[in-house]
Formats: C-alpha cells, structure tokens, sequence
C-alpha cells in the first residue's frame, strides 16, 4: 500500500511481533472466552466481576502501571457492571488516543443451537468459536495486542499517551454509561477515540464504520371497548383491539415497503452497495419474499429509517377464546438515519399514530428510549489515518461503511467531548453471528486488525494528527 521505505520497514517490524507474540495472543483470548461475564441483573454477578479482574491483569501484563476496576457499586446494589481503565500518559506533547472495548457478553441462549460449547473457545476452519470471541473480548486482545506490538517495536520513543477503558456493562444496554462518563471526564479525555465493537466488510475487506443509525422505541395502545365482550353476541358493528391495532400498523409503511412517516430523514447516499443475493444470504430472506423500500440496498440498511415491530400484547392461540378484545398494544423500534433528531422521529411518530387511529379509536402513544445516529468526519486526519492503516495491514484498500444498528453510547462520547475524533472498527464480518449462537471470529481478520490498530498508534506515536494526505485516503509521510 505505501512505496515508503521507512514505512515498509516499521510495517515489517509491527508484523514480526504481532505474529511472534499471535500464539500468546490467541490463549488470552480464549481464558477470556471461557469467563460468562453477563450484565443482565438475572445473571450471577460473580463471573462479570472475575472478567473484569482478568482483563485488568491482562493490561498490567502488557506493561500497564496505572490499572482500575471501576463503576458499580456492589454494596449499594448500583446498577451496571465494572469497567477496567488503564493509563499510559503522553509525553513530549505527543496526543492521547483512547481505546474502548466491552468485556461483558450476551448470553449464551438455546445451547442445544451452538455445535461447541459457548464458553469454551474452540479453533476450527481458520476461526475461533465461543460466546463473545468476536463480540468483543477480540476487541479487548486487538487493542492489548496492538500496543504491545508499538511498544515493543517503537522502544523509548514511544510516547503517544494511550488509555484503554473496557466496559462492563455494553451488553446490557449501557445503563451507567452516561453517568460513568461524566464522573471520569478528564480520566478519559483524549484526542482519538477507537471504539472496536463494529464489523468489517468481509472477510479479507476491511472497513472504517462511517455512520450508525439512531434509535427510537415505545410503544402503541389501541382501545376501543371498555371491557372485553362476547364475539358472537356483539361482534360485527365494532372491530376487535387487535385487528385495529393491525389496521394502525399497516399505516406505518407504503406500498413498497418504505417507512411512510412523515419528517424523517432519509438519504439513499451509500458509498458502496450490497449484492442482493449477499444480504438475502445474511439476513436468511426466504424464497420468494420480495425486499421491501426503494433505492440500493446498503442505503436502507444504513441511511434510511426502519421500522419494526418488535412485541405484541395479544391472546397466546391456544387460549385464545371468542372474545372481542378491548385493547391491543405494540412495541415499535425505528432506526434513525444519520442527521436525524431523535425527539423529532419520537414527535413524528406521535403525531403519524394519532393522525391515523383506525375507526377513531383512543390510541395511546407511550415513548420509551431514544439514541443518536452516528456519522464520521472522513476528511479528519483520524479518519485518514485509519483507512490507511486498514488497508496497510489487510492488503487491499478500506471500505467506508454504514451499520444498521445503533450504538447509543457513542452520543455521549460526542456529546462529553465535542472536538475528539471517533472511529468506530472492528474484527467482526459478517460471518460473525454476534449475539447468535456459534458466534465466532476469523483469525486471518483478527491478525490484521491487530497490525493496523499498531499501526496507527505507531503513526500517531511519529506523526501526532498531521494533516492527512487528500489522494486514496493516504496519510502524510506515506
């Protein structure tokens, strides 16, 4: 990727000790695997605390002197799990850049789905299988594995300040994460942000996260009879809750499939495209299911809102009796599109329920949590830099991608430090089934996200946030 002799050279040197040290590597990774650290209050807490303790040892290993377990409080039953911090200040006015990871995971779900078992971490077909080998205790190796690369290669001139901080609570839905921050804003300060919890684009295609979506969720209520009533004897005048709540969320999309909300952001500005057979693939569309919305398909995943329906307060069938319902409620999820106010998607939704209750129905709109959409600066020198180190470790040039989903926290890292640049990577593709059962992680992608986060820090280490080169995102001095 780079004709830089110099380059080539630190490249090599970052290579031999990743690869010397990969081995190594790979057993913390699987001591980490093996730890059933869950966040969720209906899991023992013992095991989210025994992950902690190791990831911290593992950074006091890597050379870490300053190294704590913080947050939740056990005693006044806090909620939340316990985050690892560790600091190496900068010196000689070099930048500070912060690496983020999470060290809690999802749990296991129907073991009898998983073909190893979830908490042993098994090697097979050039992956690694176990609940959180991807999602993202490899995130927590990448970031270990990748600064003792530097340091070691680098020697006495390494002096970038780098601070690790491994959450304990991501999987749970961060629900101290807010409050964490701004009772440890100037531990955590930095220049550069690198939160590696996202994907790349495939296996052997690296990418630079560019945009998440938002999210907004609550619930809607359709009543319509005082109490329940006899189908037979007064059915037919007035349409049961369930089958007007039915008629209310067929309002929610038109006939193509596209959300028909009125006054949310919608762009189809997708830098790259994902076959139709690929997601069809990935997503397990069945035969003849025709995908819903207009424009490609990589911009309805990541610039444009979706609309779901994720729960229904109904009858099970098989007790179903021959009653008219007198209420019907749902829960909705819709994802925002980068540039989208989440207050303003949570009034327009609002106000498209009450505008549209079915037969003049009383509708109850109940909203629940909100989070921002996510987009990144690429023409910062951070950016610049991480697209060149990607495409400098994997050997084929980066891809700017979007992601579906959400990452609310990284709103409040914006929100908390307005002028700190965030890149969002990964080690994960999307053969990764994070969350699902027989998670798993490629390893080939594993070393190379290692050497490219050394990279970087070996760049940032010589070259602090120089302006970036403006031709195929190279990076000044390449």
């Amino acid at each position: 990727m780079t004709s830089n002799p110099a380059q080539n050279s630190l490249t090599e040197d970052l290579r031999s000790a990743i690869d010397a040290s990969f081995h190594d590597t790979l057993a913390r990774l699987k001591e980490l695997v093996a730890i059933p650290g869950i966040a969720w209050p209906s899991f023992d807490r013992a095991p989210l605390d025994h992950s902690a303790e190791a990831t911290a040892a593992l950074l006091r290993t890597a050379g870490l002197a300053e190294v704590r377990v913080l947050g939740c409080d056990k005693e006044d039953g806090t909620p939340g799990g316990p985050a690892v911090v560790a600091r190496r200040p900068a010196r000689d006015g070099k930048p500070t850049i912060l690496l983020y990871a999470h060290h809690d995971v999802q749990p296991a779900g129907d073991e009898t789905l998983w073909e190893t078992q979830p908490f042993t971490a098994v090697e097979k077909d050039g992956r690694l299988y176990g609940r959180g080998a991807a999602d993202d205790k490899a995130g927590i190796m990448a970031h270990v594995a990748a600064y003792a690369a530097a340091a070691e290669v680098l020697g006495d001139s390494f002096g970038l300040g780098v601070t690790f901080f491994f959450e304990g609570e991501e999987e749970a839905g961060s629900p101290t994460f807010r409050t964490f921050l701004e009772a440890n804003r100037e531990l955590l300060r930095a220049d550069v942000i690198v939160v590696a919890d996202s994907s790349n684009w495939k296996v052997g295609t690296p990418a630079l996260t560019t945009s998440l979506r938002g999210l907004v969720d609550g619930t809607i209520e359709v009543q319509v009879l005082d109490h329940a009533v006899h189908s037979g004897m007064f059915g037919g005048p007035v349409l049961d809750g369930t089958t007007l709540l039915s008629r209310l969320i067929a309002t929610l999309h038109d006939e193509d499939g596209n959300v028909a909300v009125r006054g949310l952001v919608a762009a189809d500005t997708a830098a790259v495209d994902l076959p139709e057979e690929d997601y069809r693939a990935d997503a397990s569309v069945l035969a003849g299911v025709r995908l819903a919305g207009t424009g490609s398909i990589a911009s309805r995943l990541w610039t444009k809102p979706a609309l779901s329906i994720i729960g229904i307060d109904a009858p099970a069938v098989d007790v179903a009796s021959n009653t008219l319902l007198p209420r019907a409620r749902a829960k909705f999820s819709l994802r925002l599109a980068p540039g989208q106010d989440p207050a303003e998607a949570m009034a327009a939704m609002r106000r498209h329920v009450e505008e549209n209750a079915p037969f003049g129905a009383k509708v109850v709109f109940t909203p629940g949590e909100s989070g921002n959409p996510f987009s990144t600066d690429t023409s910062s020198s951070a950016a610049a830099l991480a697209m060149w180190a990607l495409g400098e470790a994997w050997g084929v040039p980066a891809v700017e991608t979007g992601i579906g989903g959400s990452i609310p926290f990284i709103a409040d890292l914006t929100e908390m430090y307005p002028d700190v640049q965030i890149l969002v990577t990964g080690v994960e593709d999307p053969d990764s089934r994070a969350h699902s059962a027989n998670e798993s992680l490629h390893l080939g992608d594993f070393r190379n996200a290692i050497l490219a986060e050394a990279l970087m820090l070996a760049r940032l280490n010589n070259e602090g946030l120089r302006e970036q080169a403006r031709a195929g995102h190279g990076y000044a001095g390449s």
